[in-house]
């Protein structure tokens, strides 16, 4: 029998361009800085990527920092369940328990969705983001991404979100719609504000207010569903989203991994919310964890990649919006 060695837990940035800029309501990027979280053990090594929460304040050396910080842990042994109790929610535990999650699916020969005791996944209709900007570049924007997206995310920033949601509306007259507020609509009438929005076949609104003034939403009848983003994290904020939003966007960066994600998928659907799986800028191998907590998902978001100026090889193919694992890898 061959002895097991030590596992060694490493971390190191990455820095990956955008295609262009990114923007949203808090402001633009034209480059992302990936936390990549590697652990090696008898002659395997597992990756895993995550990219910090900057509205939490996270920066990409926190990250690796507090990535580094489990070393100790993950020597002696640690689990993806002593990982859970060991570390905070965020990007940097995101990182770790995939990295373990690869690491078992390595040494054992079998794929993560396996292990997971999930049905082999199948490809996904991913939105494509349509960045924050003047509604003739939104219409422009929707109008070159409409034959290849047929679902389009729109990013909003309060005043004057009816004017481009009109303009992508007019550049991609059949695709589907949903759109992300940015907590943008906080002070304003929400349910007027969804109103307006529902003669252009908008049918989801992420995040309307600010996360922690969620009682703002007490008593509104929203006619196009509310999704929580940024109000929910993990399962720890369930509590209040449930009567105030129909959905939540599940990422695994906020939720700490994998792990958490299909328990807080679980307990999302038990409480009748909807499921929308989403990411933040990241390569392939960031929402490799995320497609497989996608599958079954009413909404799906993990165009990370397609954002970028490249991915790295091997990636997700994107065909008509419709993304498919890479054939080598144990994620698919």
């Amino acid at each position: 029998m061959t002895e097991k060695s030590t596992p060694r837990l490493s971390a190191r940035i990455e820095r990956w361009p955008v295609a262009g800029a990114f923007t949203i309501a808090r402001g633009a990027k034209t480059h992302v800085d990936v936390v990549i979280a590697e652990i090696a053990a008898d002659g395997h090594v597992g990756r895993g990527e995550a990219t910090a929460i900057y509205y939490h304040g996270e920066s990409a050396e926190s990250v690796a920092a507090q990535v580094m910080a489990a070393a100790d842990a993950i020597e002696a042994g640690a689990d993806r369940a002593a990982i859970q109790m060991l570390m905070p929610r965020g990007a940097a535990r995101n990182a770790v328990d995939a990295a373990l999650w690869d690491l078992e699916a390595r040494r054992t020969g079998r794929p993560a969705w396996a292990i997971a005791r999930l049905a082999p996944p199948a490809p996904l209709l991913t939105a494509y983001t349509i960045s924050l900007g003047e509604p003739a570049r939104m219409e422009a924007d929707a109008r070159a991404a409409a034959d290849r997206h047929p679902l389009l995310k729109l990013k909003l920033a309060g005043v004057g979100d009816l004017d481009r949601v009109a303009a992508v509306r007019r550049g991609a007259p059949a695709a589907r719609l949903i759109v992300d507020a940015n907590e943008a609509w906080t002070g304003r009438d929400v349910a007027a504000e969804a109103a307006a929005l529902l003669p252009y076949g908008v049918e989801l609104i992420e995040q309307p207010v600010k996360a922690g003034e969620d009682a703002l939403l007490d008593g509104i009848r929203s006619p196009i569903p509310l999704c929580a983003d940024e109000s929910c994290q993990d399962r720890a904020d369930l509590a209040r989203c449930i009567d105030r939003y129909q959905a939540v966007n599940i990422k695994l960066d906020k939720a700490g991994g994998l792990t958490e994600a299909l328990a807080l998928t679980a307990e999302a659907r038990a409480a009748g919310l909807e499921i929308m799986v989403g990411c933040m800028l990241s390569t392939s191998l960031g929402i490799a964890p995320a497609f497989l907590a996608a599958q079954g998902a009413r909404w799906v978001d993990l165009d990370g990649p397609l954002l970028l100026a490249k991915d790295r090889a091997p990636g997700f193919v994107f065909t008509g919006g419709t993304m498919h694992p890479p054939a080598q890898g144990y994620w698919g």
